[in-house]
């Protein structure tokens, strides 16, 4: 459970919500898979089961191994993560084709997404009617339920699909063997409230017994807040990737959703958020591909203080913070630039053990704020300890 102590969010959440479900939503991470489709990333197997191992002592609770079918590369990888004797299920990938399944059921992978697109545009664009998708659909998860495949059916573009049509792929998914269905805005332009109001259609129609998951794109900018909208109409799971990674704008975060679930909803998920910065740190120098400085929860200056009026309070965290640096593995700190003030050089004095009169810091402060102008930049530390030391 989170430390609510270290949470300053103040009651406002709580005065506007109302009661939120409490059971504790599962973690599904496709990094592996659909993180790797993002432009130009290329992981390796032994990349893949470093991650994998990451992400299993972090907390996430199933791993998406990946699409087996794609080359030797993506099955050793599957092979790797299948036997690293995680705690977190392994999961696989697969199209409603028979080969991929077969695929999966010569790696003895016990559980697998298989996906089939069902919007009319998607249809179209494949040249396929919708009773022949059916047939493709019940054939593949009959045949991979009764080879022992624990089945999440994955409606590909399910937020722009006819509903009748998207009721009736669901529908035959479940009568052929699938346990569980995965309620997919590939293209993301589902609003939360529509996130909300397809998942909850889902599980009425389904009879709330079958385990819905959420699986959400980022291209609005809506991705964490649909996926948790997606939780409180019902959704059980919630699949995404590390850093948001995946095709055009990524996939929802699974990091933030955890960390807005449990900080702003009270909603508990298995997630390990102490490991969030070194987790995100990995995949960013695997894949290659850095974070803004900015990001929300594993953004290198999330706690990273320049401006002389917040310095003023860097004494006081909850002054200035939503929650403690403590809670993501992150620490807190204060640069020096062109936005510095009096506690800030007082404060970078302190921390290099420099002895800095009070009646000295103004103009050690000037010219402070004329470097990091002129360079556009911060200060360095060797650069401030010069600045101190030719204005004794």
């Amino acid at each position: 459970m989170i430390d609510r102590s270290k949470i300053w969010t103040g009651s406002l959440n709580e005065k506007a919500l109302d009661p939120q479900p409490r059971g504790t939503i599962g973690l599904y991470d496709t990094t592996l898979r659909d993180g790797e489709q993002s432009v130009g990333v290329v992981l390796s197997p032994e990349d893949k089961l470093e991650i994998a191992k990451a992400l299993d002592v972090a907390g996430i609770d199933r791993i998406e191994a990946g699409f087996p079918r794609v080359s030797a590369d993506d099955w050793r990888a599957v092979e790797l993560v299948s036997a690293a004797g995680l705690r977190a299920e392994v999961w696989g990938f697969s199209r409603a084709v028979q080969a991929d399944v077969e695929a999966l059921v010569e790696l003895g992978v016990p559980a697998s997404v298989i996906e089939s697109p069902i919007s009319d545009a998607k249809l179209a664009a494949l040249g396929v009617s919708r009773e022949k998708m059916l047939e493709r659909i019940h054939s593949a998860v009959s045949f991979a339920s009764g080879a022992g495949i624990r089945v999440a059916f994955f409606g590909v573009d399910s937020s722009r699909a006819d509903m009748d049509f998207y009721r009736r792929a669901y529908e035959t998914a479940v009568e052929a063997g699938a346990q569980e269905v995965v309620v997919v805005d590939t293209v993301g332009i589902a609003t939360p409230e529509a996130a909300a109001f397809l998942v909850g259609q889902t599980v009425d129609w389904l009879g709330g017994e079958i385990p819905v998951h959420w699986h959400g794109h980022d291209d609005f900018g809506l991705g964490t807040a649909a996926a948790i909208a997606a939780v409180q109409a019902g959704a059980t799971w919630v699949q995404g990737t590390i850093n948001g990674m995946g095709e055009r704008a990524g996939n929802a975060d699974l990091i933030e959703v955890a960390l807005a679930l449990e900080a702003l909803y009270g909603i508990p998920t298995r997630l390990d958020l102490t490991q969030a910065r070194a987790l995100s740190q990995l995949v960013q120098e695997r894949a290659g591909t850095p974070l803004p400085s900015w990001k929300a929860v594993t953004g290198d200056a999330l706690f990273t203080r320049e401006s002389g009026a917040v310095a003023a309070q860097f004494h006081d965290p909850p002054a200035i913070e939503p929650y403690s640096s403590e809670l993501v593995g992150a620490t807190r700190g204060i640069v020096l630039g062109k936005k510095s003030g009096i506690d800030s050089v007082r404060i970078a004095a302190e921390r290099l053990g420099i002895d800095l009169p009070e009646d000295g810091r103004a103009a050690v402060l000037a010219e402070v704020k004329q470097r990091g102008a002129a360079k556009r930049g911060l200060v360095t530390d060797d650069e401030f300890t010069a600045i101190a030391a030719a204005t004794e």
